[in-house]
C-alpha cells in the first residue's frame, strides 16, 4: 500500500524535498544553527563550532568522524551525529562510541579555545534524522542518558518546496533532560523568565535605554570585566566579531537584534559567557542600580 502525504502552508501546496547526502543536511545546519537549539532555556543560546572533525578510537573498531560540535551556553557542548534516514538505537549506540572519546574532543578541539577545565565541562547528544523509530523515541523521551549523565536528545527534520517555489521545513525535537549535572536556575526579571546569558544581555539593554547618554567607555566602567571574568561583560561589535572569525566560538551575543548601539555610535556586543561561577557577580551590581532579579 502507497500512503500519500500532503502538506499545505497558507494554501500553499508543499512537496517533498529530502536531503539527498549527509553533507547536503549538514550544510543546511551550519547555515541555520538555530534550528539545533534543544529547548527555550538551558539549550537555547546554540553555535556550531565546527563539523566533520577527526576522532581516534571514535567507533568501535576503527577512528571516528563526528559531523558536528556545538556548545550551548558557556559550558555545554554538543556532540550532534547526521543520518539521512530513520534514527534507531543503532544510531544511539554510534553516539554513544563517540562520548567514550569526549575528553579527546575536549583536548583536540576545545581545550585551545575556552578558559574552562575538563571538569566543568557538561555535554548532551544529538542525533538529527528525516525521521524516529517508536523504539527510539520512546527511550529518548523517558530521558535517557550516557553514562548517567549525559542527556540525548533526537531531532527529525523534514523539507519542502512549496509552488512558490519557496523551501519549508519542519523540525521536531526529542528532548527530556533529567541529568542532574544542569544547573536549572531561571531568572525573574520584569516578569517574564531568563536563562543566565539572556538574563544578562535584557538588563543591559533596559539599563541603556534609561541612560542613552552612556559611552562605551562609561558602561565598561558601570559593568567592569571582572564582574564577569575572562571576556568581560561586553566588548564592541568589531570585536566579538574577531574573536568568532579566529576561533570558531561565539563568545557574544552577535545576531543584528541582539547588538546594542550606543549613542556614541559604537556597537556593542554582550557575552554569552556566563555560569554560577560569575552571575551573581552581575546580579550583585545590577540590584546596586535599582533592578529586581529574582531566582525562579
Amino acid at each position: 500500500m502507497r500512503i500519500f502525504k500532503q502538506v499545505t502552508a497558507n494554501d500553499v501546496e508543499l512537496r517533498p524535498l529530502p536531503f539527498l547526502r549527509e553533507l547536503s543536511m549538514e550544510s543546511y545546519l551550519v547555515e541555520n544553527e538555530s534550528i539545533l537549539k534543544l529547548d527555550e532555556n538551558d539549550f537555547s543560546d546554540v553555535s556550531i563550532i565546527d563539523v566533520e572533525l577527526s576522532l581516534k578510537n571514535g567507533r568501535k573498531y576503527s577512528d571516528g568522524r563526528i559531523d558536528i560540535l556545538v556548545q550551548y551556553g558557556q559550558d555545554t557542548f554538543g556532540v550532534v551525529e547526521l543520518k539521512l534516514g530513520t534514527l534507531s538505537s543503532l544510531h544511539l549506540e554510534q553516539l554513544e562510541d563517540y562520548m567514550k572519546e569526549k575528553k579527546q574532543l575536549f583536548n583536540t578541539y576545545i581545550k585551545p579555545n575556552i578558559d574552562l577545565d575538563y571538569k566543568d565541562i557538561k555535554w548532551v547528544g544529538v542525533i538529527v534524522g528525516s525521521a524516529i523509530s517508536a523504539e527510539l523515541d520512546e527511550k529518548l523521551s523517558n530521558g535517557y542518558q550516557i553514562e548517567n549523565n549525559i542527556p540525548v536528545a533526537a531531532l527529525t527534520i523534514s523539507r519542502f518546496r512549496g509552488e512558490d517555489n519557496q523551501v519549508y521545513v519542519i523540525s521536531d525535537t526529542i528532548f527530556n533532560n533529567k541529568s542532574r549535572n544542569f544547573d536549572r536556575t531561571k531568572f525573574i526579571y520584569n516578569g517574564e523568565k531568563y536563562n543566565k546569558g539572556r538574563l544578562v544581555l535584557e538588563v543591559i539593554k533596559d539599563y541603556l535605554a534609561a541612560h542613552k547618554t552612556k559611552t562605551y567607555f562609561e558602561l565598561k566602567q558601570d559593568f567592569p570585566n571582572d564582574l564577569q571574568g575572562s571576556t568581560g561583560v561586553l566588548t564592541t561589535k568589531e570585536k566579538a566579531l574577531e574573536i568568532y572569525e579566529k576561533t570558531g566560538y561565539k563568545r557574544y551575543y552577535i545576531k543584528e537584534d541582539e547588538l546594542i548601539k550606543l549613542e556614541d555610535g559604537t556597537v556593542i556586543a554582550v557575552t554569552t559567557q556566563w555560569g554560577k561561577g560569575n552571575l551573581y557577580n552581575f546580579i550583585d551590581r545590577a540590584r546596586e542600580f535599582g533592578y529586581k532579579i529574582e531566582n525562579e
